[in-house]
């Protein structure tokens, strides 16, 4: 699970280096200092035409499901431009994905485990060279309310990091704390089914966790471990941001951690409030330009972090990953976090947008904080300096499309022909 794409946050349209860093004694042990990361540029994109919807109204404003923002009929899947690359991707990651559509409950509306079934079994054992012909026999393309998409980008993050607190690792990364409880709201009203809080016990009450703020002052301090520490804080708020990430020490060593909670406090996107003091001007909202802002203004920008309350606990990772929302391994190129109200997470989804790299047949197998309503996505990109140059300016619209399990939209309303706008 993840927070936010690193457009997402700078536009908040789905989110210093000698900063203030938590007290803490001086490092233990010596050794070879980091070296800041150089001034970068996201990349430039390849425009792109999108599909056309059909003509649907959008969503009503506090719609909750997919099902009540309304459906229309796409067009037949074996017409969409999907490509053999795209579609062996995404067939793996569908086929990896099955357990989870078999059993879990589908937040949306739109399907029920049974629905899966043929495909799952088919996915199986079903050959990559044919790939696209799976897509077309098994799958309908639905539209959600209006169609009309938008999509950020995301990716897993290397930064500088050691396991050992030492000269120019001065920044914790924190495990969860002990005294941080997620309480189920669901049981003490049916009418709060659903809903989870988090905070901690101070004396005989129940109170909000502590926020950023608090947090990089030392207030968990002997209450969450420090699992590894890092050179930069703004390198870690983008960690937190992305929910993921590896650590290269100056000796080649690579942690990988991932998301292992989060304090409860509401997700405020900086880049918006960037954008709105004027911080930030034409062609500064990416994670490039937020960056280089935040590393300019040390002091200023330590209190434009600290606006967002939210904070990420990390743990680190042994096995495949980074994970999605299903708890499974996240594919660059081919993963995309939805939100799970409106888009069964494991379904595939076509996104035809207007730029070619955003485009095409991707795998909803993530979420995020920010990434809420229909037709809202983060497209994920992997690792290394392709995909952060990628997923640090992504910022896509145009045309989604549902591929549900043939026979779905029959079944939830009277079928419609698709008539593009």
């Amino acid at each position: 699970m993840r927070i936010i794409g690193v457009v997402a946050l700078a536009l908040l349209l789905g989110a210093c280096s000698g900063g203030v860093v938590p007290r803490y004694p001086a490092p233990a042990t010596a050794g070879p200092a980091p070296q800041r990361p150089p001034a970068e540029k996201p990349r430039q994109p390849v425009p792109a035409t999108p599909i056309k919807p059909s003509d649907a109204p959008a969503a009503p404003a506090g719609t909750k499901t997919a099902v009540l923002a309304g459906l229309a009929a796409g067009p037949a899947v074996a017409d969409l431009p999907i490509d053999q690359a795209d579609a062996e991707r995404a067939l793996a990651a569908f086929r990896l994905s099955c357990p989870a559509l078999l059993k879990r409950t589908d937040a949306s509306g739109l399907t029920r485990p049974e629905d899966w079934r043929s495909a799952c079994s088919a996915a199986a054992g079903w050959e990559s060279r044919r790939a696209p012909d799976f897509f077309a026999q098994y799958f309908e393309a639905v539209q959600v309310a209006d169609g009309k998409a938008y999509a950020t980008g995301y990716y897993e993050p290397e930064i500088a990091g050691s396991r050992d607190h030492r000269r120019g690792f001065d920044v914790p990364i924190y495990g969860k704390p002990d005294d941080l409880i997620e309480a189920d709201l669901g049981l003490f009203s049916d009418s709060l089914k659903g809903k989870k809080i988090r905070g901690r016990v101070d004396g005989q009450s129940f109170v909000p966790y502590y926020d950023r703020g608090a947090i990089e002052d030392g207030a968990i301090g002997g209450h969450a471990p420090v699992i590894a520490w890092a050179a930069d804080p703004v390198e870690v708020f983008f960690l937190q941001v992305q929910g993921s990430g590896r650590l290269r020490d100056t000796n080649g060593e690579v942690m990988r951690i991932g998301y292992g909670g989060q304090n409860g406090r509401d997700y405020t996107g900086i880049g918006a409030l960037m954008r709105d003091r004027k911080l930030l001007g034409p062609g500064q909202l990416s994670m490039q330009g937020i960056m280089a802002y935040l590393r300019e203004h040390p002091a200023e920008g330590d209190a434009i972090m600290r606006e967002n309350k939210s904070f990420v606990f990390f743990q680190e990772l042994k096995g495949a990953g980074p994970l999605g929302a299903l708890g499974y391994a996240v594919t660059g190129n081919t993963t995309v976090a939805a939100d799970p109200a409106f888009i069964p997470l494991g379904a595939p989804v076509f996104l035809s947008m207007d730029r070619t790299d955003a485009t095409g047949l991707w795998v909803a197998q993530d979420t995020g904080g920010a990434i809420k309503g229909p037709n809202r996505f983060d497209t994920f990109w992997g690792a290394g300096d392709d995909a952060r140059a990628t997923a640090g300016g992504m910022s896509a619209r145009g045309t989604a499309f549902v591929l549900l399990p043939v026979g779905t939209l029959a079944r939830l309303a009277p079928p419609p022909v698709y008539t593009p706008q």
